[in-house]
């Protein structure tokens, strides 16, 4: 699809032609960019005010789901969106799911092995999205859509065959039952197959969350081998691994209210060191930072067997994802300051990006999402603050302009691959002013249109709402 400016650009243009560390640009093949160290947009002539930190290049394109919303003055609900990003931090795509499918909050979003993403959204009505996404077509390849509310992740597994979803907010009022569970959903048979659900394995009266609201928030799930599968119960503060044959919890670390060990966490990876080492790489929300924590006396459920070998700390804010990166850097979703960093095993920032507004995931193509060296291996255990970074996420004029940039581009940045000579993107894409009814009950194939609308936000923005204008901060949602 061709890149869509839906108004002129001319003041930002001349604003960031102002700002510092700005210079002059180039365009390059597949994708509007950085030439010689020149930091460009999507717009000939204008600078690029998203690009941070570059001095390594990235090894592949980095794909961020960008959440869309804003905290503090002026703040509220954008267009969720996906963002291709090139080695060198010129923008090379930018898919506008709140304007093309009606999403409502991007999620997670996994690398495929021939070169596709696997995308989880949300849609109005307490709806679930997920498709297959091809980067150099820009059109989904499929999807799915489920019953379900707000679910964070899905992801593919044995061969495409089957999804693996974390459901959460799943309180049933009618039989006074929570039923947040991890399912495996047969596309071929189109039926759940398999389920755990967290109700059979805790005792609501041992933990301090709310049983009959949104109890357990787990908000990611991956196969970590053969019948197990990795879940984080963000509310119990605990990242667990289940057992699919025995459904019986085979590993955990952190315990509920305990948040010295994990808080809130999102989005927790495993790794495996050369020794054969059970490690787990987390998104430390609460705490603000990244932990690695390893578990050699091979005693996986008792919270004593684990210890923290790597912390990354500093300049985060609400971090939600790191990935560990093949060559030993480590690629952070830094969330709240609205940036993607790879930082070196000593917290070096050596790649960023900024993709206002809340980016919830990132990944690396085709690098991959999960694996890569622990920092036991790397001979790189301890604590450090993360550095080097641009700062620009203190800079809110210069976070307004990459927006407006992003909000601008729909479809592949150099336009080859036009389809769509009207396709537009605006901040209309807010409104809620359609209801679809019904939802689909199998798999689609090619691109068929999605006639979702985008959602109300419910009682929850109504508070968000208020408390912003109130000056009396917020209750994160996710």
């Amino acid at each position: 699809m061709r890149t869509s400016f839906r108004r002129p650009l001319a003041a930002t243009v001349a604003l960031l032609c102002c700002l510092s560390m700005m210079t002059p640009v180039v365009a390059t093949p597949g994708g509007v960019g950085p030439a010689s160290g020149a930091n460009v947009s999507a717009q000939d002539g204008a600078p690029n005010p998203c690009a941070g930190t570059v001095t390594q290049p990235a090894n592949g394109t980095t794909v961020i789901s960008v959440q869309g919303f804003k905290f503090g003055d002026g703040g509220g609900k954008r267009p969720a969106k996906l963002v291709g990003v090139g080695p060198t931090g010129e923008i090379r795509w930018v898919h506008q799911s709140a304007e093309k499918y009606g999403v409502v909050w991007g999620y997670d979003v996994d690398p495929m092995d021939n070169g596709n993403i696997f995308v989880t959204a949300t849609l109005k009505n307490h709806r679930t999205l997920v498709y297959e996404f091809n980067p150099e077509t820009q059109e989904r390849v499929w999807s799915k859509t489920f019953e379900l509310g707000d679910t964070h992740d899905a992801d593919l597994i044995n061969n495409g065959t089957e999804i693996l979803v974390a459901n959460m907010r799943n309180y049933n009022a009618t039989a006074d039952r929570n039923d947040d569970r991890i399912f495996v959903y047969n596309r071929t048979t189109e039926e759940i197959e398999w389920e755990w659900r967290f109700d059979d394995h805790y005792n609501p009266e041992n933990l301090e969350e709310n049983y009959t609201d949104d109890w357990t928030h787990v908000n990611d799930v991956d196969k970590i081998g053969e019948g197990l599968y990795l879940a984080s119960p963000r509310n119990f503060d605990q990242a667990i691994v289940v057992n699919r044959s025995t459904n019986e919890i085979v590993m955990k670390l952190g315990e509920d209210g305990d948040k010295s060990i994990l808080a809130e966490q999102h989005n927790p990876d495993y790794l495996e060191s050369d020794n054969g080492t059970p490690t787990l790489i987390v998104g430390d929300s609460e705490n603000n930072r990244i932990v690695e924590y390893a578990n050699p006396d091979g005693d996986l459920t008792d919270g004593d067997g684990w210890q923290r070998t790597w912390t990354l700390r500093g300049d985060l804010n609400w971090p939600r994802d790191a990935d560990r990166l093949p060559g030993g850097n480590t690629l952070v979703t830094d969330s709240a300051n609205h940036r993607v960093a790879e930082v070196t095993p000593e917290g070096e920032v050596v790649w960023e990006f900024y993709a206002p507004w809340l980016v919830y995931d990132a990944a690396r193509i085709p690098a991959g999402e999960h694996g890569g060296p622990t920092m036991t291996d790397l001979n790189a255990t301890g604590t450090y603050r993360i550095q080097g970074g641009a700062g620009l996420h203190e800079n809110q004029t210069r976070l307004s302009a990459c927006h407006d940039v992003l909000e601008n581009v729909t479809g592949l940045a150099d336009g080859s691959s036009a389809t769509d000579d009207e396709a537009t993107t605006t901040e209309g894409a807010i409104a809620d002013e359609t209801t679809e009814t019904g939802a689909e009950s199998t798999d689609e194939t090619g691109d068929p249109a999605d006639s979702t609308g985008v959602p109300g936000f419910g009682p929850v923005a109504a508070f968000t709402a208020l408390a912003l204008g109130l000056g009396i901060g917020i209750a994160r949602r996710r």
